[in-house]
């Protein structure tokens, strides 16, 4: 068996991302129960403790829980969710501190305080806006999983036959009769010999 550390199916980022969603859509919806849609952008709402409200403000939270829910399925719509987070909390915290007197002058004097902010509302976003950091930086987790060693299979050889040793060729060793010329002539020339006797 061999470890191999490989992505867990379902990433950290994803679930912070996807609580932080649901967070900022229950608050938008406790808010719309509250607020209502009357006096949409204005500052004459009941508070949520320490936090102000408006209808308007509850709406962004309810369509930024909303936006959340549909980016938290994979990992990497999930941290693009929390540079979204980040970058919307970072304005929000900048120009809620315009509002409350933070800065010397108010450069967006002319724009009001459409989204209702306090002092608390700051301190809500500088808290978003670090989860928002989290959710887009954290590291993937791996897991390790235990795979099987492949055996490899080793090349099938055909069998050599062994070698049957060849016979040669029988020799003929009888011995050659050199003397047997030699006695057919001898054999002969008596045949004539008792030919002629006959004759005469």
């Amino acid at each position: 068996m061999t470890a191999q550390a490989v992505r867990a199916r379902v990433q950290p980022t994803q679930v912070l991302a996807g609580l932080v969603a649901l967070a900022m859509l229950a608050y938008g919806i406790v808010g719309l129960t509250r607020t209502g849609f009357g006096g949409f952008a204005s500052g004459d709402h009941p508070m949520l403790g320490p936090f102000s409200m408006n209808p308007l403000l509850n709406v962004v939270y309810v369509v930024g829980g909303a936006v959340g829910f549909l980016l938290c399925w994979a990992s990497a719509t999930a941290r693009l969710y929390g540079w979204i987070v980040l970058a919307a909390s970072v304005v929000l915290v900048a120009w809620g501190l315009v509002l409350v007197g933070f800065t010397a002058s108010n450069p967006v004097s002319e724009l009001g305080n459409p989204l209702n902010l306090n002092v608390a509302d700051n301190w809500l976003h500088v808290g978003t806006a670090v989860l928002g950091l989290i959710v887009a930086v954290l590291p993937a987790r791996r897991v390790v999983v235990e795979q099987p060693v492949e055996q490899v299979p080793e090349p099938a050889t055909e069998p050599v036959a062994a070698q049957q040793p060849v016979d040669a060729a029988p020799v003929n060793t009888a011995p050659v009769d050199s003397d047997e010329p030699e006695r057919r002539q001898t054999g002969a020339h008596r045949f004539s010999r008792f030919r002629g006797r006959s004759a005469h």
